[in-house]
């Protein structure tokens, strides 16, 4: 019965499994950092919800995820699990029996799971009021054991038990009101062959480059392929998720980091990830903080990185967008970019301004302990590296470029001129003129604009990146600060996007030894610990979400440049 698994193992309780397009994920993870002892079928729309509890019969029973196929272990019993599509799992088993059960056992009229037998075919149908969805059990071979709890309401174990003497095989379907009866196209085995196939040629897309020094490649690309939904409600284009546990969104900058990394190999699938939250700008130009299946978030925004990344996402991409594309493009980073300059600098101002610490996506940085509406210096050089990609883009489009230009260079001066104490940039309150200066990294980020710094200026961001290096990589609060806290999310931890846009600048300004460091430290932090969402700055481990897709996409961009410069001896 068992088929040889395709792809790296990976820890269950770290990863989810999941499938390209699919909404839904098994997991343990039902909740935010809540970890059930079974595994779940977890859906994520209308947010995250644990549906169905899958539990195996053995008492001593273990799980084995690969990409492509998920297994419970029990002696000589297995139960097996692969996608047959975006919105159905099969399952078989062989001497281990399985119960599928609502992961709530009260319905009320608001909440809940019903179960009942539906006389078109004869499957079980479980109704989740939280995601809106059906879950249809067939069985397509065998017979189910005992079931409890149809059509019963209030408090009640509702449940199919499936046999441990005989073999069985069944399908779980997600979907909204009504589809033909399952029949099944072909049989388990060829199915996960047709799954393998398609993780492997996603792989070799977006990471042809990978072997022996790139270790941890093959699992980056799963977490980016698995977490990756199809459009559905607020979700417009195919979307890859932060994460398929309880980060389930597409934040207003985490996403340019997927782009990126997707773009030689996936162009298509990089292009909508760069567009998606622009769908969603609003009437001022600003973008979204979040946009997920039900729910678009206009709170706070995020930082403009935009230019920056499409920059890089175009060098990449293998098929460039047309003149259309392009323009479309121009017109919403245009706007996303007056946003800042009008409803973001105060009257008589140079530098636009943060209302809150989650606007530059550093929430709690300590940038922001003297106070939360600021000019920082990260903010100006992110802005000053969109209006030179704007004046570009407005030169190849034959539009007038010259006053993005002249705006780029008034920011930079500002910069310079207000934020600049010779030494490291700060922040000022634009009511009162009042400097701070912090120790967060995100007072270095201007490192970001590379060759743009003046060399004296470039070169003292590189000391001060520097003495953020730990062991593991570059802690956003260096350990020796008062304010260090090792799980302290902005204030400690290291991350994929610091890494990555401090990694660019020091590079691009000439300090490419220091570069290589920051890269190579990364690389083995992952290697080591995997693609949580931050990491302990002092002992590398992994904290909150761990399987987080702008992490993937990090480690894919750093090993990808670092293969490319051991080939050509760059």
């Amino acid at each position: 019965m068992t088929v040889a698994p395709s792809g790296p193992e990976f820890p269950i309780q770290d990863i989810p499994f999941s499938y390209r397009g699919s909404w839904f994920d098994v997991s343990p993870v039902i909740a935010e950092k809540t970890y059930a002892d079974d595994l779940h079928l977890v859906s994520h729309q209308t947010g995250l919800h644990a549906v169905l509890r899958l539990t195996p019969a053995g008492s001593d029973t273990t799980v084995v995820a690969t990409p492509t196929l998920l297994t419970w272990r029990d002696g000589t019993g297995r139960i097996e699990a692969a996608y047959a599509g975006p919105d159905t799992l099969r399952l078989r088993g062989r001497r281990l029996g399985l119960r599928i059960a609502a992961a709530a056992p009260t319905l009320t009229p608001f909440s809940g799971t019903y179960l009942y037998l539906d006389p078109l075919d004869g499957s079980h149908v479980f109704t989740s009021y939280e995601t809106g969805r059906r879950y249809r059990v067939t069985v397509l071979s065998g017979a189910l054991r005992q079931t409890a709890g149809a059509e019963a309401l209030g408090t009640a174990d509702r449940f199919l038990d499936l046999p441990g003497d005989q073999p069985w095989e069944v399908a779980i379907e997600e979907y909204e009101t009504a589809r033909p009866p399952y029949a099944a196209p072909v049989d388990f085995d060829r199915l996960h062959r047709d799954r393998s196939a398609e993780f492997a040629a996603f792989l070799d897309a977006v990471a042809p480059w990978r072997g022996a020094d790139t270790p941890a490649a093959d699992l980056a690309a799963y977490v980016l392929w698995s977490a990756t939904v199809a459009p559905a409600g607020f979700v417009t284009r195919p979307a890859v998720l932060m994460s398929k546990h309880w980060m389930d969104k597409v934040w207003s900058w985490d996403h340019c980091f997927n782009a990126i990394a997707l773009a030689s190999g996936e162009p298509e699938l990089a292009w909508h990830q760069f567009q998606l939250p622009f769908d969603h700008q609003d009437a001022a130009g600003a973008l979204p903080d979040s946009v997920t299946h039900s729910e678009v978030l206009h709170n706070y925004v995020k930082p403009p990185i935009h230019g920056w990344a499409l920059r890089h996402l175009r060098r990449r991409l293998s098929a460039p967008p047309d003149r259309a594309a392009l323009a479309q493009t121009y017109d919403r980073l245009a706007r996303w970019t007056g946003f800042w300059l009008d409803a973001r600098r105060a009257p008589g101002q140079d530098l636009p301004h943060y209302q809150h610490g989650n606007d530059s996506g550093w929430d709690n940085a300590t940038t922001f302990d003297g106070g939360r509406v600021l000019q920082t210096a990260d903010l100006a050089a992110f802005l000053v590296s969109q209006l030179r990609c704007l004046a570009d883009l407005a030169t190849e489009l034959g539009e007038p470029a010259g006053r993005w230009s002249a705006e780029a260079d008034r920011i930079r001066a500002a910069m310079l001129r207000d934020l600049w104490d010779g030494a490291r940039f700060t922040a000022r309150d634009p009511r009162t003129g009042r400097r701070r200066a912090s120790r967060s990294l995100l007072d270095l980020m201007p490192v970001t604009l590379g060759a743009d710094l003046p060399a004296p200026v470039a070169a003292a961001l590189a000391r001060g990146v520097e003495a953020h290096l730990t062991t593991h990589g570059l802690a956003t609060e260096p350990p020796d600060s008062a304010d260090y806290l090792a799980d302290g999310y902005w204030r400690g931890p290291i991350w994929a996007p610091s890494t990555v846009l401090v990694e660019d600048g020091l590079r691009r300004a000439g300090h490419t030894a220091l570069a290589d460091e920051v890269s190579r430290r990364f690389l083995a932090l992952c290697e080591k610990s995997g693609f949580a969402e931050n990491f302990d700055a002092e002992t590398g481990a992994g904290l909150r979400d761990r399987a987080y897709t702008w992490t993937a996409s990090g480690y894919l961009l750093l090993a990808a440049a670092q293969e490319q410069r051991r080939a050509t001896g760059g």
